[in-house]
This record gives structure tokens, sequence and C-alpha cells, in this order.
């Protein structure tokens, strides 16, 4: 890479040097050009025939920027990891394998600690249920020396997501492996790069890469266990992905985390129709499933519900000058509030929702799934402040989260 910058610096060099040469032939003989280098800080010097010097900054590329895709692609690899299942057991004929990714999300590497993500269809079989012999590798040391046994934290079947848990792992100790850097996917963009990473097909950890082609959208589907019927939320991707991607990683730029791929079309008529539950999302299930099931009985999600319902009232896109990308933006009311409910008595039908804070975080409500995914962070004891325009008023409201709101999902 760094040969191919010092190219693209000596590209300009010749470009800005041969222009300087081309317009001097009309001017005195002490501003003629007679040489030029690059400093050590980047910089291109012109020499002049006078004996004096002049320093131009030259831009070139920086990591992590959208033509540095193979440096983020190394740093989104250090955070995955190929999953391999067995259902039934396994010195038995009868036994069955399946092949997956997932995701590093919290590390304690002196300690050999993991928690990962990755997505509940990959550890859960309808005949047998959740695997009890799990097994996750490291990118480059996917052989059978370098397993390390993962044990099941929890679940939902209803957004897809599972955790893992490794514990006293020498083999993590001693890698260069990362907790994934989480990117806040409520602000990615339509064409913004989607570097998919996961264990295409069992054949261990490769990386594919295109761009997010919608940025949130539902999808329904037949869950896992083959009866219930689930909406989930998702990213679309043109992101080539593959039977055993599901449960890895989508990276962008910067080789952060926006997404975790749960699906694909696949039909003779499509092509490249991939989706991702976004990290947002999948990373609130995840510490809502560690903190209700991790050394616990419980093995779910535990979601709190406000018992109102909202609708979108407007929609358009907003054009941002200064960045020069488009952005949905909504307006979102509410329609009925639930009686019985934390929010009856305190939310009133047609008031408009400006934005929530939740444990000293403000989130400004500009799509209907923002409250929506907003709840799954709430835990009993917890206060929200919802602030509303009720009228021509804007009132802040505040709701407490009581253990009568929660249920498993």
């Amino acid at each position: 890479m760094k040969n191919l910058r010092k190219c693209g610096i000596f590209a300009v060099v010749l470009i800005i040097l041969s222009t300087l040469l081309l317009t001097g032939c009309n001017v005195d003989d002490s501003l003629k050009v007679i040489g030029a280098t690059v400093n050590e800080k980047g910089e291109l010097v012109i020499n002049y025939a006078d004996g004096k010097t002049e320093n131009i900054e030259v831009e070139t590329p920086t990591v992590g920027t959208e033509t540095d895709v193979a440096l983020a692609t190394s740093k989104g690899l250090r955070s995955s990891v190929s999953i391999f299942c067995t259902f039934g057991e396994a010195d038995n004929n009868s036994a069955y394998y399946s092949a997956g990714s997932g995701v590093i999300f919290k590390l304690d590497k002196t300690n050999g600690k993991a928690f990962i993500i990755t997505n509940y269809h990959v550890v859960y079989d309808r005949n047998a249920g959740v695997s009890n012999n799990i097994s996750v590798y490291l990118y480059g040391s996917e052989y059978a020396d370098s397993e390390i046994k993962a044990t099941y934290v929890g679940g939902s079947l209803n957004y897809d997501i599972a955790v893992l848990y490794v514990e006293d792992s020498e083999i993590i100790k001693n890698s260069c492996a990362v907790a994934a850097d989480i990117a806040d996917s409520d602000h990615i963009f339509v064409g913004q790069t989607a570097i998919a990473i996961g264990n295409a097909e069992g054949y261990g950890l490769s990386a594919s890469s295109g761009v997010i082609s919608v940025d949130s959208e539902y999808i329904d589907m037949i869950a896992p266990d083959e009866i219930t019927q689930v909406s989930f939320r998702v990213m679309r991707i043109d992101t080539a992905v593959n039977h055993g991607n599901s449960g890895g990683g989508l990276f962008n730029a910067q080789g952060e985390l926006i997404g975790i791929v749960n699906a694909k079309i696949i039909d003779e008529n499509v092509e490249n129709i991939g989706y991702a539950i976004p990290s947002t999302l999948a990373v609130a299930v995840a510490n809502n499933i560690i903190d209700n099931c991790f050394e616990k009985e419980c093995s779910t999600l535990q979601r709190c519900l406000l018992g109102i319902t909202i609708t979108t009232t407007s929609s358009s896109a907003i054009y941002d000058e200064d960045t020069g990308l488009v952005q949905i933006v909504e307006s979102i009311g509410v329609v009925e509030v639930s009686k019985g409910s934390i929010a009856y008595g305190i939310v009133e039908e047609n008031d408009v929702l400006v934005s929530a804070t939740l444990n000293g975080i403000t989130k400004e409500i500009t799509r209907q799934f923002h409250v929506i995914d907003l709840m799954i962070n709430a835990r009993p004891g917890d206060t929200m402040y919802l602030t509303v325009m009720r009228g021509d008023e804007t009132v802040t409201l505040s709701i407490e989260i009581t253990e009568d709101c929660v249920t498993s999902y």
C-alpha cells in the first residue's frame, strides 16, 4: 500500500511539474522550475531557477477511505469467526452438522473470554433445538487443533440473533483477535461500502464486497422452527453472500461493523439481493440477551413494551448540502395507547414523537424503527423521557419502565 501511495504522489508530481513547465515558457527565467521532490511530510517541493522553493500539500489516500477496502477487510477479519455446530450425538451416525459465522463483539483477551454474535438459525435446528456442541475458529486458524469450544448464552427466534460465550481460551489469548468496532447503523447511506465476511459454504472465512442497496426495510419469512411467521428489520445489500455467511459481519469502509448477515433471495431471476440485521439493532439484542440470560435461567430476549401504536404520518428524502448525501426522514405519530400500558395516561393519541432519552442517551426520532429498537435497551427501573409535539406545544413526558411491560421475544 505504501508503494501505491508513493506512485500516486509521483503521478501528481509529474502532472504539476509538466503544467508548471508548460506555463513557465512565457515568464521570467527566474520563475522556471528546475526540479521537484516530495518531502517527509508528503508535500511537493518545487525548486525554481532563482534558488527559491515552494511547498505544496498533496492529498494522499488515508486508512479507512472508501478506496481502502483491503485494510477494512483485514480489520473485520480479526473480529470474525467461523462456526460449526453438531446436532445429535457426535459419535452417533445420526449426528448432523451446520456451518455459519459470527462476530466477536466483547473481548477480554487477557483471560481468553469473548462474547460472539451470530444468527439464531445458525445454532438452532427445528428437530434438535439449540446445538450443545458448538465450535468456533479464528481467521487463519481454521483447523482441528485450533478449535475453540463455545457455549450458548441465549437467543431470539424473532430477531434471529444468538450469543455465544468462550472462556479461558489460550488460542484467543495468543491471537491477534479484537472485538469489532460497532458503527451506528442508523446513520448508514445507500451506496455505502458493505463488506461481508463469513464462512461461505463452510470453507472458512472469506470476504465479498458491495454496497448498501436499501438502508432499512422489513422482510417476512418463516422462522427456523418452520412454524412461526416473523418480520425482520434489515438492510438490503448487493454484496455476494452464500450458505455459511449467516451470522457473519457486514463491515463499512472503515472496518466497522454495520450489520449481521442473515438472509438472501435465492431465485434464478434474482442476483445479489442479500440482507443484514443492522448493527445497532443486533448489538442491542445481544446486550439484552447477555443482561437477561448470561449465567441465568432465562434463555431468550426480554423486551420492554411502551404500549403505543405508531405510524408514519409523512416521509421524504432530505438532501444534506454539506455531505452531498440524501437520507429518508419520517414524521412519527401516535395512533393508539393501550389501556394499562406504562404509557397509558402519559402519551396521547396524535402526539408526534420528537426524541427519546434513555440512560442519558438522547435519540432523535426520525424513523419509525427508532422507537421500536430503542425499547430493546430499556430495563425495569429505567426512566424514559419522551419529547413529543402535542398540537403546537413541545412536551417532555416521563415514563417509568416496570416489570409489567416485559415480554419474552
